[in-house]
């Protein structure tokens, strides 16, 4: 019953994200928790994750931006790695303020600099991605950061789904590797990982057949509102452990 139940949200979330991109982990860790534990649940959220980003990978592989791709994972990767073995260091209210606070301020940020036509190339994808990454391995879902900077590159939809997954999968892999490494990530946390993943990988694929329907605007309307959600339960994750 238990696997049932987080198998049940693991595919309403991975509709939801493979909609808009992001927001599984959001979603899926809250159950997970209390289902295992939070020693258990982030490693396998991280094993869930690499399986959610590689479905949405597939389900657009056509559309996958690979210089995009690669100039974000060439530095994110190494920064993920380095965030997973410095989690305990950091006190996790104060990340989780910070970025709950940075996911709402981008929203109006975002209107702002489209009124602009600002937009970013690939050597400031590689900066975010060094950035973005260090929080991944600190955070368990820093998904709504590499939102905004995937859009300002000029990725919508297909485009954008594709290689924010692509970029995001070596990432979590590295952060997978990384708790492995440091014995958090048994085979019996693996295969956690794997059911609940297998979930998130079938929402996916119903979520395409919504996506092609939405218009670019919509689209962003849509992460606009993901990024508003996702900042303010940082915020009060933030402020109840203080």
């Amino acid at each position: 019953m238990n696997f049932i139940f987080v198998c049940t949200v693991g595919l309403i979330a991975g509709t939801i994200s493979g909609i808009v991109g992001t927001g599984s982990s959001i979603m899926l860790m809250p159950v997970l928790v209390w289902q295992f534990g939070p020693k258990e649940a982030v490693p396998i959220m991280a094993v869930a994750a690499v399986m959610a980003n590689l479905s949405r990978i597939l389900a657009w592989w056509r559309e996958v931006d690979w210089r995009a791709t690669a100039a974000y994972s060439l530095t994110g990767i190494p920064a993920a790695a380095l965030g997973a073995r410095t989690l305990l260091v950091l006190p996790s209210h104060v990340v989780d303020l910070t970025i709950g606070l940075f996911f709402i301020a981008m929203v109006p940020l975002r209107h702002w600099l489209a009124r602009r036509s600002f937009t970013i190339n690939l050597w400031q994808l590689a900066l975010g991605g060094a950035i973005i990454g260090y929080l991944t391995g600190i955070v368990v879902s820093s998904g709504p950061l590499s939102v905004p900077l995937f859009l300002f590159y000029g990725l919508a939809k297909g485009a954008f789904l594709a290689t924010e997954a692509a970029s995001s999968l070596g990432l979590y892999l590295s952060k997978s590797v990384t708790f492995q490494r440091f014995g958090a990530l048994d085979l019996d946390v693996l295969v956690k990982g794997l059911i609940a993943g297998a979930s998130l990988m079938a929402g996916a694929f119903i979520a395409k057949r919504y996506v092609l329907k939405l218009s670019v605007e919509t689209f962003r309307l849509v992460m606009d509102g993901i990024m508003l959600l996702a900042g303010a339960s940082m915020v009060l994750s933030g402020m109840a452990l203080i």
